[in-house]
């Protein structure tokens, strides 16, 4: 009885053993196939990751051409510099640097340029010391050279395009078995995208909240106590219909 007794003890212990194994080398499996990273070795599949927008400090410029025998500068240059000075209140994160040419035929009538975008730039509320002319000696003294007029900014890139590290053909290359999106797919959209962006600054945060319109929220508010519909109403909104079909 006592032998009987062991074997069954062993038994039980071996039993134990074995499902404890068991259970580890399941548990290391389950841990094997879990993963968080959206990657392909190196190669995000999120093209946001792949091709992100960056924002930078890049410098806006404007170029007027002036020729030799002319001073000044004449209507559309002028609508040209005074639109350049408009934008500098609105989005500038500097002064503004006039690079004026040096040692070429239209020196001269550069320098009456330089004189007249000055006028134009205080006029349209520049201050005068955020103003700076600064001369350079262009490689091609034959060429005309340009009057240029600059100031940094922030703005948004994404990019470059159109970069193939990869055959998109049949290859032997492990990429083309693993049915993953292609490098460039994404950078157009994202270039677009950082383009077309009026403040880069809406695509890091939301803006402020600007006041409501208190005379309109007043008369919607009154309209509303008094049981009235608070849509707006034009007078004239059918003038000139030519078919009442629809309504």
């Amino acid at each position: 009885m006592t032998g009987f007794r062991f074997c069954i003890t062993d038994r039980k212990r071996f039993r134990s053993a074995a499902m404890g194994v068991l259970a580890a080398a399941s548990a290391v499996m389950l841990s094997g196939c879990y993963t968080t990273k959206d990657t392909t070795a190196s190669i995000p599949n999120d093209y946001r990751q792949r091709h992100p927008i960056t924002i930078k400090e890049t410098d806006h410029t404007v170029q007027v051409f002036v020729g030799s025998n002319r001073g000044g500068l004449n209507a559309s240059q002028r609508a040209d510099v005074l639109a350049f000075a408009q934008a500098w209140r609105k989005e500038a994160t500097g002064g503004i640097i006039i690079d004026m040419p040096t040692g070429t035929p239209n020196q001269i009538a550069a320098e009456e340029a330089v004189r007249e975008a000055r006028a134009i730039l205080a006029a349209a509320g520049v201050p005068p010391n955020a103003i700076a002319v600064r001369p350079y000696a262009p490689k091609n003294r034959i060429a005309v050279a340009t009057l240029r007029i600059n100031y940094p900014k922030i703005t948004a890139e994404a990019g470059p395009c159109g970069l193939w590290p990869a055959d998109l053909g049949a290859t032997y290359e492990p990429q083309h078995l693993e049915n993953k999106p292609y490098w460039n797919l994404g950078c157009a959209t994202q270039r677009n995208l950082a383009a077309m962006v009026d403040n880069p600054a809406d695509l890091v945060q939301p803006r402020g909240e600007t006041p409501a319109y208190t005379p309109r929220r007043t008369t919607v508010i009154d309209k509303y106590r008094q049981g009235q519909g608070t849509g707006t109403t034009y007078p004239n909104a059918n003038q000139g219909m030519i078919s009442e079909v629809g309504r």
